[in-house]
């Protein structure tokens, strides 16, 4: 199986839809982009390109500098921080690195010089009602490996740069050194790539603030899961291999479950971290995810008569016997969350919409016609658990019960 650079992509009206490549068959993708309404406009934010880190070999997959987003906070979230790491899919050969290195997600000279804040970091009350005056960070993912690469040696033959971990070290750093050294509250979170990110590096971030400092992570569509397609093989576990293999990631991933496992990459997948993270952590994912579904439950190797192309495209088209084992997935995800689901300190909203990403669009973090569970959208549930105003562990009914999804934003 070739699944050279898996990206996701939601189109502007806010369609979560995966683009396949013409050659491959692979699902690639943009940027996420979120829906966009002359009311946040004002939250384009500035780019900062953190040339300083380049002396320390933490540079893009092109050699070019890290950069980063940052928007002050105000008033009563002065000391408060929300760090979220950008998504936007791996590479795990030479040659999807290369490509990946002529883009904005493997270099910063292709970065835009501002970008708009939505979601959790939207700087307006009405769209973000408990985070929006906090100091709200977005890390550029240019690395390809999740924030996890450390290689040394540049072959020439490529110049190609693994350094992941040293970007996402030298970033932190520079946030500490502006203030977030001071924060009395902090919430590392991302989404895809940058949701896995938040699980591998969530305890890492606790032990880079101050101690007095309250810490939680959230991570956002980066659950995924270790699974059989319905070939009954397993070749996502090749591909995170790859990945882990290419950019020297194994280091950096937990030696309490490298030790344990074997192969050690399968601890890029975030069922086998659960249990050895400390910190609070929120899980927030569709239990429907459209990327894993096309990638790991159906990937087009799977599907050689593309009995499922309908299907995947547009989760309402699903006939019963599609249906009945994309809920199956769906049992199996909730399984492998069991100890976040019995955590004193956990949180999920697990939510059942065809959705990849949800964080960081403004219709579906926090919107008149977002989804909700237990009549609260996903911004409402994150405080609600971040502020303990009450217990948050929630799971939606299975596929197509739920009214709030509003899935022809999905298809």
């Amino acid at each position: 199986m070739n699944m050279r650079s898996i990206k996701c992509t939601i189109i502007l009206v806010v369609i979560v839809a995966l683009q396949i490549d013409a050659n491959t068959g692979d699902f690639v993708g943009k940027k996420e982009l979120s829906l966009i309404d002359s009311s946040i406009l004002t939250a384009q934010v500035g780019i900062t390109v953190l040339q300083s880190a380049v002396a320390k070999g933490a540079v893009c997959l092109d050699g070019s500098p890290p950069a980063y987003h940052l928007q002050r906070g105000f008033g009563s979230g002065a000391n408060s921080w929300i760090v979220h790491l950008e998504g936007g899919g791996w590479c795990n050969d030479i040659q999807s690195c290369s490509d990946r290195a002529r883009t904005a997600l493997g270099s910063s000279l292709h970065m835009e010089k501002t970008t708009l804040f939505a979601g959790v970091l939207s700087n307006l009350q009405s769209e973000n009602p408990d985070f929006y005056n906090s100091n709200r960070v977005l890390i550029r993912y240019c690395d390809g490996s999740s924030f996890t690469g450390d290689v040394d040696k540049v072959d020439p033959g490529n110049n190609l740069y693994f350094r992941g971990q040293r970007i996402w070290q030298a970033v932190i750093e520079d946030l500490l050194a502006k203030g977030m050294d001071k924060a009395q509250q902090a919430l590392l979170t991302g989404c895809s790539a940058g949701g896995l990110a938040t699980f591998i590096h969530c305890d890492q971030f606790r032990g880079l603030l101050p101690s007095s400092a309250q810490v939680k992570c959230m991570a956002d569509a980066g659950f995924f899961l270790d699974s059989k397609d319905v070939a009954g093989l397993k070749a996502f576990r090749s591909f995170n291999d790859q990945i882990v293999t290419l950019h020297g990631s194994l280091k950096h991933l937990p030696a309490a479950c490298t030790s344990k496992l074997a192969p050690a990459s399968l601890c890029f997948f975030p069922q086998y971290l659960l249990r050895l993270i400390q910190t609070p952590l929120f899980v927030v994912n569709s239990a429907y995810d459209p990327l894993q579904i096309g990638n790991i439950l159906v990937p087009a190797i799977a599907d050689p008569n593309n009995k499922w192309q309908n299907c995947k495209r547009n989760i309402t088209t699903c006939v019963p016997w599609q249906l009945k084992i994309l809920e199956g997935f769906r049992n199996e995800m909730i399984s492998d969350l069991t100890h976040v689901a019995t955590s004193t300190t956990g949180g999920l909203f697990i939510n059942s919409c065809y959705a990849h990403c949800q964080t960081n669009v403004q219709v579906l973090w926090h919107a008149p016609q977002s989804p909700k569970l237990k009549s609260k959208t996903i911004a409402e549930a994150v405080g609600d658990w971040i502020f303990q105003r009450r217990v948050v562990k929630d799971i939606d009914c299975p596929f197509p019960c739920d009214s709030t999804c509003n899935n022809d934003f999905y298809h």
